[in-house]
């Protein structure tokens, strides 16, 4: 199933995606997309409904973030050996793990502030994993059992204040608007590898990033047990698993957004997003 979330900000409803692009309302079968609603007998549920019987939605309402009520966003960082190339770091030796601000979530097409003071304002495409069921000390050959779903993120990253400004990397990932989701939930039935995903950022029309999922040092079931380990993960919480090369910071010279860009990317099997970048005010 492509589950998604549509509606004004603050107001959206549950919805799927029928076979012919259409949305259609499960407000009558689930009140949001978040906590129990993504257990896995929730999603066996909801993939009995007819989406014909549902209520067809006319309108082309705002798409929001596929997964409401996240508690935890944890990302990733240099999962990919090539993007830690040209960043000038080295391949950890086990995952390096940062959290970004819930606040930062918002809809998969809507406007990125770029905030006060930035300078370096870069991109990044990554690979989502939702969490459907609690897992803590979970296996590796388990861990895929509690994946409610996969959905595209945009990193959104402002680098001087990550990695120039004394600290963590923190407050240079969870600026208001810094992380896009969605536009779909899908389901892992509809998702045969999730690594083997190309996936894709262009700038202005201008394609920056072309990779794959398969690339990753660390997969998915091995970030899962790995993060479990540390700490419980609970249904809606969002693991953002790491970007491929052609982020801004690693062309020669460095390449940042500004004001009125326009940034594309995409991912196989979960959608594409579109975001116009504005400076805050």
């Amino acid at each position: 199933m492509k589950l998604l979330r549509y509606g004004d900000q603050g107001a959206e409803k549950p919805g799927l995606l029928d076979s012919d692009g259409n949305i259609r309302d499960l407000s009558a079968h689930v009140s949001d997309l978040a906590g129990a609603a993504l257990l896995p007998e929730s999603l066996s549920r909801i993939a009995a409904l007819d989406p014909a019987a549902l209520p067809l939605v006319q309108s082309n309402p705002r798409v929001g973030p596929c997964v409401a009520g996240t508690g935890k966003f944890i990302c990733i960082g240099l999962n990919y050996s090539d993007h830690a190339a040209e960043t000038g770091a080295t391949v950890p030796p086990e995952p390096v793990i940062f959290m970004k601000a819930t606040s930062a979530i918002c809809g998969p097409n809507d406007d990125v502030r770029i905030p006060r003071g930035s300078e370096k304002t870069d991109w990044e495409v990554e690979l989502g994993v939702v969490i459907g069921k609690t897992a803590k000390y979970v296996s590796e050959a388990e861990a895929l059992d509690h994946v409610a779903g996969y959905c595209l993120v945009h990193d959104v990253s402002e680098r001087a204040f990550q990695a120039e400004r004394a600290g963590q990397w923190t407050k240079g990932k969870s600026c208001d608007t810094f992380g896009p989701i969605g536009p779909w939930l899908v389901t892992p039935d509809e998702i045969a590898d999730p690594q083997n995903l190309a996936m894709w950022l262009n700038v202005n029309g201008e394609k920056m990033q072309d990779g794959s999922s398969n690339t990753m040092v660390y997969g998915v079931a091995f970030v899962i047990s790995y993060l479990s380990q540390f700490m419980s993960l609970q249904p809606g919480d969002i693991i953002s698993t790491g970007t491929p090369p052609g982020v801004g910071m690693g062309l020669k010279p460095p390449r940042y957004l500004r004001d009125g860009d326009v940034v594309e990317l995409g991912i196989e099997g979960l959608g594409t997003q579109k975001q116009r970048f504005v400076a805050d005010a």
